[in-house]
């Protein structure tokens, strides 16, 4: 696969598809160095990783299952929760970290590290690894966060489940870019009322 077509066929693997084996330790490491080259607008790092295998997915599926009944899910929203960290071998959290400086406003700590997560994303694949990016209610639960250590200033972008795939997913249709694309000019400007 050459260079391009690795992200032009990029495609997430539904969690449930991801199997055992997962990436190995050297390969995590490769996975995750990956995501350090991610735009970083000042070096700040705004980023940070977590790796959930093994059992503490187990732990990760309580800490589910007691965020869902604390915002009032019924019992099969729960079940739904905490099935979901045991879908695939391999989670990743990523998490922002987001930083009072000068200059670089919090949507570009927060993109930062929206691109780490995509190079993960990427990396996996380049090693043969199914993956997908998702998020939902416990990316935004102020008590998962409290669970996973995270501080005030933290914020989950996305869990990443990651292992073998089932199969070869079939490559998306994707819309031709130049349908979103024109040539901008001065002429065309529009004034905004603000």
């Amino acid at each position: 696969m050459n260079k391009l077509s690795l992200l032009s066929q990029h495609s997430s693997t539904p969690a449930n598809q991801l199997h055992d084996p997962a990436p190995s330790e050297a390969e995590i490491k490769s996975i995750l160095q990956a995501a350090m080259s991610a735009p970083d607008h000042g070096g700040l790092t705004p980023f940070r990783f977590l790796l959930i295998q093994g059992d503490a997915r187990q732990e990760l599926s309580r800490v589910f299952e007691d965020a869902a009944r604390q915002r009032g899910a019924d019992e099969a929203a729960i079940q739904k929760q905490k099935d979901k960290p045991l879908r695939s071998p391999l989670i990743i959290p990523v998490i922002a970290k987001i930083t009072d400086a000068p200059g670089i406003p919090e949507i570009e700590q927060l993109l930062s590290a929206g691109c780490a997560a995509q190079h993960i994303q990427l990396a996996c694949g380049a090693l043969g690894y199914g993956s997908i990016w998702l998020t939902g209610e416990n990316s935004y639960d102020l008590r998962v966060y409290e669970a996973l250590g995270l501080d005030m200033n933290e914020r989950i972008i996305g869990f990443i489940y990651v292992g073998t795939p089932d199969k070869k997913i079939n490559n998306k249709t994707r819309m031709d870019a130049t349908t979103l694309t024109r040539p901008w000019m001065i002429s065309q400007r529009t004034d905004f009322a603000i």
